[in-house]
């Protein structure tokens, strides 16, 4: 049996969508912390395990009978590292064969700007020196951030970024769902490590010149200094965490750590993942 964790948060749920396309339900468990969110799970013959990443004890009884666990990352920063340990370290209590965490595929941890990051890789030097059979799915940036970070009124303002010239090889939430839910479908509980990708890189240029030729409306990209970005974002009222945030990703991807295109997503799809044309159609309904 399966179980995926965050099994009703964003990529806990397509990767559950695409596995029920694949296997049958009573081969697939959910961990969730409200099983009254689970309600469509439940209906489709889903598993449910109760439990959270804070809570031990409720890890242990949500492991019982389990083959393969995927490890969503957690989303609170502070107590990431943690969170994900007690997962790991309740896998193996368990006798699980193999646990998947869905990492980030970003090129040098060691000059990331954005610190949030390294719990991502704190976490993959714990699940690598656990003893047990692991999967790495180090996912790209989604490009269902795009809006996120080019703000509500592109097609107003245009895109206003200190990113430069950066580029990132976005690939869409789902395409990186499908991909997984391939991968923990098979039979195969050997370690890997799958760097997930779109086939090419794109700027905010060519973001621009994608929205542009979707909408009919000009939307041009200007690279901006990071302190005029961050008096745009304190304008537009988010707190200073989000701030940091952003401003993390977009100066790191000036700085190449999102530019980098391997094969593995594409070869796991049997097909090109999702151009960054089509996938903006999609999140913006063009």
């Amino acid at each position: 049996m399966i179980l995926v964790t965050g099994a009703t948060g964003q990529l806990g749920s397509a990767t559950l969508k695409f596995l029920l396309e694949k296997l049958p339900p009573t081969q697939l468990a959910a961990l969730v912390r409200d099983e009254q969110k689970a309600n469509d799970l439940i209906e489709k013959g889903v598993t449910i395990r109760v439990g959270n990443y804070d809570d031990t004890a409720s890890l242990d009884q949500a492991m019982q009978d389990i083959d393969k666990v995927l490890l969503v990352a957690g989303t609170d920063e502070d107590k990431r590292v943690q969170q994900h340990i007690n997962v790991i370290d309740a896998a193996k209590k368990a006798g699980v064969q193999l646990v998947a965490y869905t990492s980030r595929a970003l090129k040098d941890r060691t000059t990331l700007v954005n610190q949030l990051m390294l719990g991502h890789f704190q976490t993959e030097d714990y699940l690598m020196a656990s003893g047990l059979n692991y999967i790495l799915f180090r996912n790209i940036l989604y490009m269902d951030a795009i809006p996120q970070f080019v703000g509500p009124n592109v097609f107003a303002t245009g895109i206003n970024l200190p990113a430069g010239q950066g580029k990132v090889a976005f690939a869409l939430r789902n395409d990186l769902a499908e991909a997984m839910a391939t991968v923990l479908a098979g039979d195969d509980v050997d370690t890997n490590v799958y760097t997930l990708t779109a086939s090419e890189t794109y700027s905010f240029a060519d973001v621009a010149t994608a929205l542009t030729e979707l909408s009919g409306k000009v939307v041009t990209y200007t690279p901006v200094e990071k302190s005029a970005f961050e008096t745009q974002m304190k304008a537009r009222g988010l707190p200073d965490m989000m701030i940091q945030r952003v401003t993390g990703f977009i100066t790191d991807i000036a700085n190449g750590q999102e530019d980098d295109v391997q094969p593995d997503l594409e070869t796991l799809l049997g097909r090109k993942p999702t151009s960054l044309k089509e996938g903006l159609k999609t999140l913006y309904r063009l």
